[in-house]
C-alpha cells in the first residue's frame, strides 16, 4: 500500500525520536561500560610508629580515579608485635626487626609485579618526640635501624621521619573529612563545591604520649601558631589544630602515679583511681625515668612499691585535674589551659584511638548524654576489684587503668576543651570511618603522595560531564521530533 506524504512526514520524524532515543541509549551504556570496566589499582603502605606500640596500613585505589575523593580505601591493618619503636633505645636493632612480620603481610597482600611502585613511609609520633628530647643519638640510631630494615623491602621506600604534633592533629583532620567525603563535593549542575564549613567533621586524637584537638572555627584564629592551612581540591581550609605533649594516655598514667608517690607518707601508694581490693608493685625507674615527669623519685623509698585501690572517684579527679594547669587560663577567654590558645568549639566531632577505646570498653560510644557518661564511670570506678575481674577476663593488664582514663577523658573534653552538655552531643567516639581506621596516616599518605590536588584538575570538569552533555543533546533532539509528531498529528489529523 503506498504511503502519503502525511504519513510519510510522519514515519521521518517517528524514525528520528527513535534514532535519537537509540543513540541516547548507547551512550548511557558506553559511560556505565567505562564505570564498570576493571581498573588498575595502586597500593601504598604507612607504618604508624606510636609510643605504645606500631601498626601498618595498606591503602589501595584506583589509578584512573587518583585525584578523585574518597576513592582510597583501607586494604590491610596489622598491629607489631612489641612495644612501640621508642622502647628500644638502649637495643635500636630490635626496632627495626620488631617491623619485619606486618611488613611480610602487606608484602603477601600487593601484587609481585606491584611492589616496586608501591610507596612507603614510616612516620612517628609523641614517644619518639619524647625520646628525642631525652636522648637525641639514641632516638637517631632507631630511625637508621628502621630505614636499613625498610630499605631491604622491594618497595619504593620515601623515608621515615618523625611528624610534629601539629601534623598528628592535621593529618587526623584530613584523613576523616576525605574518607567521609566533605573536601569537596560533585553539584547536579556539573561542578564541584565545596561543603558547608559547618559540615566538616574536628579530630580528638589520643595516643600514648600526645592528645591532639582539630578542628575548623566559627571565629578567626587569632593566635598563628595554632593554625594549619590547606588548599585541597581547589579550596583553602584553616583549621585550629593544637597538639599537648605528656597529655596522652600512657604518659597521664605514669604522671598520676607520681604525684601520688609523691604525697604519700608511706611506701604503700593508695590510689584512689584503682578499685577497692586491687593491690599490685610497680616499679619506681618505669614512673620517674619518662621525661613528662619532671620530678624525682623521694629519697629511701624500694625500688618496687606496694599500690592498693581505694575506688574513689571523686579524689581521682582531684588527683587528675592537678595534672592540668587550668588556672593559667583564669580570667581569659578563648583558652584551654596550660595557657593555650583555643576558640570555642564548633561543629562535629570524632574522638577515636584511645578516647574510642576506652568508651568502647565502658559501653560509651552510642551517643549517651555528657550526665550518663559521667554517671557510668563513677559507677564503674566505684565496683570492688574483684567483681570487674569477673566481669572482664582476660583483661586484667588494662583493667585497672580504665577508671583514670575515663575521668581523665571527661576531664580534657569538658574542663581541657570546653565541651558543654549540649556540645557534648556533637562527638561520635569512633574507630573507622567509611571502613578505615581513623588517624594521621591516611592524611599522611595522601599529603605525601599528592593525591589530594591543590586545584581540581581541567580534565575533572570535562570529564565529568561531557559524554553527559552529548547524551543530553541528544535527548534534547529525541523530544523536538516527539513534540514535531504530535504537532503533525494536530495539523494533519488522519482522514
Amino acid at each position: 500500500m503506498r504511503l502519503t506524504w502525511k504519513e510519510r512526514v510522519m514515519t521521518a520524524l517517528l524514525g528520528a525520536a527513535v534514532a535519537s532515543g537509540i543513540t541516547t541509549l548507547i551512550l548511557i551504556l558506553v559511560e556505565a561500560t567505562n564505570v564498570f570496566l576493571p581498573t588498575d589499582i595502586k597500593f601504598g603502605i604507612v607504618f604508624d610508629a606510636g609510643s605504645s606500640h606500631t601498626s601498618l596500613f595498606v591503602y589501595r585505589w584506583p589509578a584512573d580515579k587518583e585525584n578523585d575523593t574518597g576513592v582510597v580505601s583501607q586494604a590491610l591493618a596489622c598491629r607489631a608485635k612489641g612495644p612501640g619503636i621508642s622502647s628500644y633505645a638502649s637495643s635500636p636493632d630490635q626496632a627495626g626487626e620488631s617491623l619485619q612480620g606486618c611488613l611480610e603481610e602487606a608484602l603477601k597482600l600487593i601484587p609481585e609485579a606491584q611492589h616496586q611502585g608501591t610507596p612507603m613511609f614510616l612516620g612517628a609520633t609523641a614517644g619518639m618526640r619524647l625520646l628525642s628530647q631525652k636522648n637525641s643519638s639514641q632516638a637517631a640510631d632507631i630511625f637508621a635501624a628502621v630505614t636499613r630494615v625498610l630499605r631491604q623491602a622491594p618497595v619504593d621506600l620515601w623515608g621515615a621521619e618523625l611528624l610534629a604534633g601539629q601534623d598528628e592533629g592535621a593529618l587526623g583532620w584530613i584523613t576523616i573529612n576525605y574518607v567521609l567525603g566533605l573536601l569537596v563535593k560533585y553539584s547536579f549542575s556539573g561542578e564541584w563545591i565545596r561543603p558547608p564549613e559547618g559540615t566538616l567533621v574536628g579530630a580528638l586524637d589520643m595516643g600514648g604520649a600526645s592528645t591532639q584537638i582539630t578542628f575548623v572555627p566559627g571565629v578567626p584564629i587569632l593566635d598563628k601558631s595554632t593554625e594549619a592551612t590547606f588548599r585541597l581540591y581547589g579550596f583553602e581550609h584553616q583549621v585550629y589544630t593544637h597538639s599537648y605533649l605528656c597529655f596522652g594516655r600512657d604518659q597521664m598514667l605514669l604522671r598520676l602515679l607520681a604525684g601520688l608517690v609523691q604525697s604519700s607518707p608511706v611506701p604503700r601508694v593508695r590510689h584512689p583511681c584503682y578499685h577497692s581490693g586491687y593491690q599490685g608493685t610497680l616499679s619506681l625507674a618505669s614512673v620517674f625515668e619518662t621525661p613528662c615527669v619532671h620530678a624525682t623519685a623521694p629519697p629511701g623509698l624500694p625500688q618496687n612499691l606496694t599500690v592498693e585501690g581505694t575506688g574513689n572517684p571523686g579524689a581521682c579527679v582531684s588527683a587528675i585535674r592537678d595534672l592540668f594547669n587550668f588556672s593559667s587560663c583564669e580570667g581569659r577567654d578563648n583558652c584551654a589551659f596550660s595557657g593555650v590558645y583555643q576558640p570555642p568549639v564548633r561543629g562535629p566531632f570524632y574522638a577515636f584511638s584511645n578516647f574510642y577505646y576506652t568508651f568502647h570498653f565502658l559501653n560509651l560510644t552510642s551517643g549517651q548524654p555528657l550526665a550518663t557518661a559521667n554517671t557510668t564511670v563513677w559507677e564503674f570506678c566505684q565496683k570492688h576489684w574483684k567483681l570487674v575481674e569477673t566481669a572482664w577476663p582476660g583483661q586484667e593488664r588494662w583493667l585497672r587503668d580504665y577508671c583514670a582514663s575515663g575521668l581523665y577523658i571527661l576531664t580534657l573534653l569538658v574542663h581541657g576543651y570546653g565541651f558543654s552538655e549540649e556540645t557534648w552531643s556533637s562527638i561520635e567516639f569512633r574507630k573507622q570511618a567509611g571502613g578505615t581506621d581513623i588517624g594521621w596516616t591516611l592524611g599522611y599518605m595522601l599529603n605525601l603522595t599528592s593525591m589530594i590536588p591543590a586545584e581540581l584538575p581541567a580534565q575533572w570538569r570535562a570529564q565529568s560531564y561531557s559524554v553527559w552533555a552529548v547524551s543530553i543533546v541528544f535527548m534534547v533532539v529525541t523530544l523536538v521530533a516527539v513534540l514535531a509528531v504530535a504537532v503533525a498529528q494536530l495539523l494533519w489529523p488522519h482522514d
